[in-house]
């Protein structure tokens, strides 16, 4: 069984010319939000960084008391 003859791979520059036009193409076809959707995006991430961080700080103040406690609690201080 003969294997297929390889074709020759082009040079890195073509390869690079094409990769930049297929990148332009694809930037052409993207739909880039509004001012006011910016702005709700912006605010909705905001919030919900300002909420995720609370979340963790009581998470962290819990398990702070926690592990301060239990060993006051194991040993029967």
């Amino acid at each position: 069984m003969s294997t297929p003859a390889e074709l020759p791979r082009p040079g890195a520059l073509p390869r690079l010319v094409s990769f930049y036009h297929d990148v332009v193409a694809e930037m052409r076809k993207v739909t880039w939000p509004d001012r006011p959707q910016l702005q709700q995006a912006t605010v909705q991430i905001i919030v919900f960084v300002l909420v995720l961080g609370a979340l963790i700080a009581l998470v962290d103040v819990a398990l702070q008391a926690v592990v301060v406690r239990l060993p006051a609690l194991l040993l029967g201080r």
